[in-house]
């Protein structure tokens, strides 16, 4: 892979880690979850002038993903309501690489060599072990929180593709164009689902914590737009494994800011992740 491509989809997954953290640090996921969504429609929005329209052929996977992303957030959200982010975050991105590999293979036709394969699958591992004692014994794991990661991740999956298949479709040079709408488009799904979940009420609850919605909306935006370009010039399953690399991010916040215990088993993972990543950087 291009360094250039490389290095770019690392910043991403930073970008990646640090909205996800938010989230947890407030008191109501779903709350922060929505702001973040409005948080991104509005950064998105006003750069549809100088980006442009994605080719009509793109809009059947923008709406695909728009609707997916919708069950993406309700995963995340359940999980980071029932579970620590040390637990649910590692397993919800750990899981999602090698369905989006194999998915990508089968329907997509993408071609992985051997040292793509290592490297994913060395990284996917990395990232599940920082999970099995993210701050619970492992004779503790939630299976509800559990439960919700492993459905989060294919969601993950499902939108990788989705997105990578639509982005190239939607023109020369009209990835960014591609991403902009898509996050105007997944704001109003997104209250909808809070407003039919919890109702008026959740609209209050909203406003103590705008700064932080806005800013992680921001991060998003940032984040995936990278990704989505990436997408264009190298194979979807090697942006999205690189992508789970925002695990290490995330156990670095975790353990500084949100006062999660560190452990070997954290180490060790990641060790395991840097090494997945000279894989797919020498592939």
């Amino acid at each position: 892979m291009d360094l250039f491509v490389f290095l770019a989809v690392l910043l991403a997954a930073a970008c990646h880690a640090g909205w996800n953290a938010s989230i947890k640090r407030t008191l109501d996921p779903l709350a922060t979850t929505v702001l973040i969504a409005i948080g991104a429609g509005l950064v998105a929005l006003p750069a549809i002038p100088f980006t442009g329209w994605p080719e009509p052929a793109s809009w059947p996977w923008l709406i695909a993903s728009i609707v997916i992303h919708l069950f993406y957030f309700a995963g995340l959200i359940e999980s980071y309501r029932t579970g620590d982010m040390g637990q649910v975050y590692p397993i919800a991105r750990g899981a999602a690489p090698l369905m989006t590999a194999t998915m990508t293979t089968i329907f997509v036709g993408e071609r992985l060599g051997f040292y793509d394969w290592g490297g994913i699958v060395l990284l996917a591992a990395g990232v599940l072990l920082i999970s099995l004692r993210g701050g619970r014994d492992l004779t503790k794991l939630d299976r509800t929180a559990v439960g919700f990661a492993l459905f989060t991740a294919v969601t993950i999956c499902a939108y990788s593709v989705v997105d990578g298949i639509g982005a190239r479709a939607a023109g020369p040079g009209k990835a960014t164009a591609y991403s902009t709408v898509l996050f105007v488009g997944i704001a109003p799904v997104v209250v909808a689902y809070a407003l039919v979940r919890r109702g008026y009420a959740v609209l209050p609850q909203m406003v103590p914590f705008w700064k932080i919605g806005l800013g992680g909306g921001a991060l998003a935006v940032i984040s995936y737009s990278i990704a989505i370009w990436a997408m264009t010039v190298a194979p979807i399953a090697i942006v999205a494994a690189l992508r789970e690399t925002s695990v290490l991010f995330g156990a670095l916040i975790a353990v500084v800011i949100l006062k999660e215990p560190l452990r070997p088993a954290r180490v060790a993972a990641a060790l395991m992740i840097v090494c997945g990543l000279m894989l797919l950087r020498v592939a």
